[in-house]
C-alpha cells in the first residue's frame, strides 16, 4: 500500500505541473479565429523620422480562408495577401498588387514597414489579438485588435 502511495503522489504532482503549463500555453498560442478585428497600431521609431510619418492609427484586419485584408486610416490604407500561423508567429505574405496601384498617391515619406508583410510574434486569447515586430532597425510595430 505504501508503495502505491509513493507512486501516485509523484504522478499527481507531475500531472498538475504539466496541466498548468498546457493551459497557459493554450491561452497564449490559441489558434487565431477567422473574422474581422478592429483596433490600433503604434510604431516606436528607433531613428528620427521626417515630418509626415505617422506613429499610430486605427485599423481593421479581416482573416478568412488563409487570406487577409488590412485597412488603415493612414497610408497604406489597404494591404492584402495570404497569412499563415506557425507556433507563436503569424506570417503575412503581402500581395504586391495592393502596394499603390496609383503611384500619384504615394506619400513622399512613406514607411514601407507599415504594410503587413513578414513574421510577427502574436498572442490571442479568443477575443484580443496582439502582434508585433521590430523591422529593419527602423522601429517596433505593435498592433492591438479586438474581434468584432
Amino acid at each position: 500500500m505504501k508503495r502505491l502511495v509513493y507512486m501516485i503522489i509523484p504522478a499527481l504532482i507531475c500531472g498538475m505541473v504539466f496541466t498548468s503549463c498546457d493551459s497557459k500555453s493554450e491561452e497564449i498560442y490559441k489558434p487565431i479565429e477567422e473574422g474581422i478585428y478592429s483596433g490600433t497600431f503604434m510604431v516606436e521609431y528607433f531613428v528620427d523620422m521626417r515630418e509626415g510619418w505617422s506613429s499610430s492609427g486605427t485599423t481593421t484586419l479581416e482573416l478568412k480562408n488563409g487570406k487577409y485584408t488590412y485597412t488603415s486610416d493612414v497610408p497604406p490604407k489597404l494591404c492584402s495577401g495570404n497569412y499563415s500561423i506557425s507556433n507563436d508567429r503569424i506570417i503575412f505574405d503581402k500581395d504586391r498588387r495592393t502596394e499603390y496601384p496609383d503611384l500619384n498617391n504615394v506619400p513622399p515619406y512613406f514607411d514601407v514597414n507599415l504594410w503587413l508583410n513578414g513574421e510577427y510574434d502574436y498572442t490571442f486569447d479568443g477575443k484580443k489579438l496582439k502582434f508585433s515586430v521590430s523591422k529593419n532597425e527602423v522601429g517596433r510595430y505593435e498592433y492591438d485588435f479586438k474581434k468584432q
